[in-house]
């Protein structure tokens, strides 16, 4: 059981390395970092443990986590009278990753209803043939889609900045 969900872990490891390289831009070590420590959770990911499960070497281990820890991606706490460092998620990670996609989603909003406002203005001045009409639908749809979407996110963000829940 032990070693199908290990397996199972490193493969994880692997698909959500190659999707945190290309989101990311991060190389592919550094990427398999941040994928090993969100993995591990609250209990921590050791310097050793990435040395030995992600086969790479001391150097290229401790240059992609001074890297990740830079970016503000990974932090680190210690243990009453151990040595180790043991990196987790920053959760501001997570914020700035929801931020960035709600001001993605606002600008494709915006842009949506400008479509929208353009279209129901030549529906309603320029066409007269009923089957000429543009189609309004997708855009209330998708309108629709981001406004859930944002307010589904904006309430994970607020339970994030709350510490309710962790990663």
């Amino acid at each position: 059981m032990k070693d199908n969900i290990c397996k199972e872990k490193m493969a994880l490891v692997e698909k959500l390395g190659v999707h945190l390289e290309n989101r990311e831009q991060l190389a592919p070590v550094a990427a398999r970092i941040l994928s090993y420590i969100i993995l591990t959770g609250k209990k921590g990911a050791t310097f050793e443990d990435m040395v030995n499960i992600l086969c790479a070497s001391k150097s290229t281990i401790s240059t992609h986590l001074n890297h990740l820890q830079d970016l503000n991606k990974i932090q680190y706490f210690t243990k009453t009278g151990d040595r180790k460092k043991y990196f987790i998620i920053n959760t501001n990670t997570i914020i700035q990753h929801i931020n960035k996609l709600t001001k993605h989603w606002k600008e494709e909003r915006e842009l949506h209803l400008e479509i929208k406002n353009y279209k129901e203005k030549i529906n309603n001045n320029k066409i007269e043939n009923e089957e000429e009409k543009f189609d309004l639908n997708f855009h209330n749809d998708y309108i629709e889609f981001i406004n859930g979407a944002s307010a589904s996110i904006e309430k994970l963000k607020s339970k994030l900045n709350n510490d309710k829940i962790s990663i």
